[in-house]
């Protein structure tokens, strides 16, 4: 129950978040389309995002909490302060040298990861000039990243949850500003990137000095918790930089398909994120704490059991996720952006490519239920030989696709290469006995596969009625009401058809949704 009220916890806030974040995707598309302003501002904004991953969120995650809550634990809160000031302290020094050299560098980086906007006349100027607005949003964010550690380890998750709500809430008012004073959108968004680090930053330093832990920067020193942090975390980063490299090679070939490929790939991945934000981030997140405390005290029985509940409940959530996404991947997308500058072509790429990503959805959240596992046990380094060799995969399958599928073939290596690395993990796990399914799980898994099934089935049917009666009103102009009416409609039809199955066949007992309901 404490996972899962951690889980909840995260989970709810991240919601949230993403429907603020589907709020912005639905104006962006609207006001700056899927062409090229809107290609070059989806780069500039995924390249500070690309080094937060690496320096921040997973690093930390697997680095900084296990320190830092063994300290607070063993050495108390005294000690625990002095080592996140010290972190805090030398991770702003390397960041700013690191920005100033990255922003005076972006002609020539922009060059490497988006090569196909040099023939486009002026996209590679935009581009430039956008990265470099949005580029210091990396110190801000990797600061809160740290701070945001530092809460997750005291078991204080609800304001770091909330924290990426702030970032779709300034973009959505420098977007909105744009259009009423008839501005630059694509300028102003990236003004709104920056702005949004500030404030996250603002709100995290605010919530740790209320749990008494005023994190604040010193004289920057390497001191042996440093040292410790410092060797944890390069492995793990090493491993996100293989993960963000995967990214930067898929824009580098959706650059040179056509143009609006980038801002295809772009919104279809941003559907699929969010069952991965709300559960896989949500478990990732309240999973490392939870098996860190319990091996530290040597109870492998207990984190065996919060492993397999952990897989047990990615499983529940996603698998109707991906097959609801498979079936309505074109009524989504034309229900959630067809308007405005984002017309019928895009519809149908974008489409495409949230048809082919959804099939490697369950495979992303497990994958953040099994890392968990080997940050636990402070090995960060076996995830790094499986996500190099995921990349291979995906590198040479979208090479290999990239002809007859177009973006599309980006979009399913990256979901082929993920059910890859879930398996590697998985088999790594289980040959040192770290992981082993339960009789609950089981028995659990296949009725969930079976429900699924019958979940799916009963969308197509209610696809096909649909059209009988309204027409194809996901593929006509002038229908977003009626789109949206129907579309709510197969989604209520199939997740009741799943809570039915779910039960019916005993993939999940009435008493498990009730606790799942009542934590959220």
């Amino acid at each position: 129950m404490s996972l899962l009220r951690a889980v909840a916890t995260v989970g709810s806030y991240t919601l949230i978040s993403r429907v603020t974040g589907f709020v912005r995707d639905i104006l962006t598309a609207a006001y700056l389309g899927a062409g090229a302003a809107a290609d070059a501002f989806l780069v500039a904004f995924q390249f500070p995002n690309l080094f937060r991953r690496l320096f921040a969120e997973g690093a930390f995650s697997a680095g900084f909490v296990p320190i830092f809550a063994r300290l607070h634990q063993r050495d108390g809160a005294e000690k625990a302060q002095a080592f996140a000031d010290a972190a805090y302290s030398m991770l702003a020094l390397v960041l700013v040298a690191f920005c100033t050299a990255m922003m005076l560098a972006m002609p020539l980086v922009m060059l490497v990861v988006a090569p196909g906007f040099a023939k486009i006349p002026g996209q590679m100027d935009r581009a430039v000039e956008l990265a470099r607005i949005a580029f210091p949003y990396l110190l801000f964010v990797s600061l809160v990243s740290l701070q945001a550690g530092a809460l997750n380890a005291l078991h204080k998750f609800a304001a770091a949850a909330a924290a990426p709500i702030f970032l779709n809430l300034s973009l959505i008012s420098f977007l909105l500003g744009a259009v009423v004073l008839e501005s630059d959108v694509s300028r102003a968004l990236a003004w709104g990137v920056p702005m949004a680090g500030v404030v996250q930053f603002l709100w995290l330093k605010y919530h740790c000095r209320r749990a008494g832990l005023p994190i604040s920067f010193r004289r920057p020193r390497l001191t042996p918790e440093v040292k410790d942090l410092l060797g944890r975390m390069l492995p793990v980063a090493f491993g996100a930089g293989i993960y963000q490299l995967n990214l930067v090679i898929n824009n580098i070939i959706a650059t040179l398909v056509a143009v609006g490929a980038v801002s295809w790939l772009y919104y279809a991945d941003r559907v699929n994120q969010l069952p991965l934000g709300v559960v896989g981030v949500a478990v990732g997140v309240a999973l490392v704490p939870m098996l860190t405390r319990q091996i530290e005290a040597g109870n492998h029985d207990a984190a065996l059991a919060n492993q397999n509940r952990a897989i047990e409940l990615c499983l529940l959530l996603t698998l109707p996720a991906a097959a609801g996404i498979g079936v309505l991947s074109e009524p989504i997308v034309a229900t959630l952006f067809e308007r405005g500058a984002f017309v019928a072509a895009d519809r149908q790429a974008v489409g495409e490519a949230l048809m082919a990503f959804s099939i490697g959805l369950p495979a992303y959240v497990l994958n953040k239920a099994l890392t968990p596992n080997f940050y636990a046990r402070h090995d960060t380094i076996m995830p790094v030989k499986i996500s190099a060799a995921a990349l291979v995969v995906s590198v040479g399958l979208s090479l290999l696709l990239i002809k007859p599928l177009g973006h599309v073939g980006i979009a399913l290596a990256t979901s082929i290469s993920a059910w890859l690395n879930v398996g590697a993990l998985t088999f790594v796990l289980a040959s040192r006995g770290h992981v082993r399914a339960d009789a609950r799980l089981k028995t659990r898994m296949p009725r969930l596969l079976a429900a699924m099934t019958i979940m799916a089935v009963a969308l197509f049917g209610g696809r096909i009625v649909s059209e009988a009666w309204f027409g194809q009103v996901f593929t006509e102009p002038g229908a977003g009401g009626l789109r949206a009416a129907i579309l709510a409609a197969l989604i209520a039809l199939g997740a009741a058809v799943y809570f039915v199955a779910v039960i019916g066949l005993g993939a999940a007992e009435r008493s498990d949704l009730k606790a799942l309901r009542r934590s959220a």
